[in-house]
């Protein structure tokens, strides 16, 4: 079992940054692939960014050249760094850790944190 808990979120103006981390209960972070997913009031869950055991790294295309996910081995923590922020991006995001490589798909991720919430005001 893998707990993943989430921080950084916040209130920010529209073009500000914030740094999302994703804290895991043991070192699972060299052993699993990682994404972060969001989810706005009203709408499904979507993909945002993921990264693999390997460091391979994908992005959707809503937040590409904005958003950078990185791994801290130090830290046992996986980054979401958000620049350029807009209100579309307001949402709860969710760090999610699963099978090795990385998909935008939900199911294959086995592990979820509570989630974190971002706000972007106009």
């Amino acid at each position: 079992q893998v707990q993943l808990v989430e921080s950084g979120g916040g209130v920010v103006q529209a073009g500000g940054s914030l740094r999302l981390s994703c804290a895991a209960s043991r070192r699972a972070f060299t052993e699993y692939g990682v994404a972060w997913f969001r989810q706005a009031p009203g709408k499904e869950r979507e993909f945002v960014a993921a990264l693999s055991w390997s460091g391979g790294t994908t992005y959707a295309d809503s937040v590409k050249d904005r958003f950078t996910i990185s791994r801290d081995n130090a830290q046992n923590t996986v980054d979401l760094q958000m620049n350029s922020l807009k209100p579309p991006d307001t949402a709860v995001y969710y760090c999610a850790a699963g099978q090795r490589g990385y998909s935008p798909d939900l199911p294959y991720y086995d592990y979820w944190g509570q989630g974190t919430q971002v706000t972007v005001s106009s």
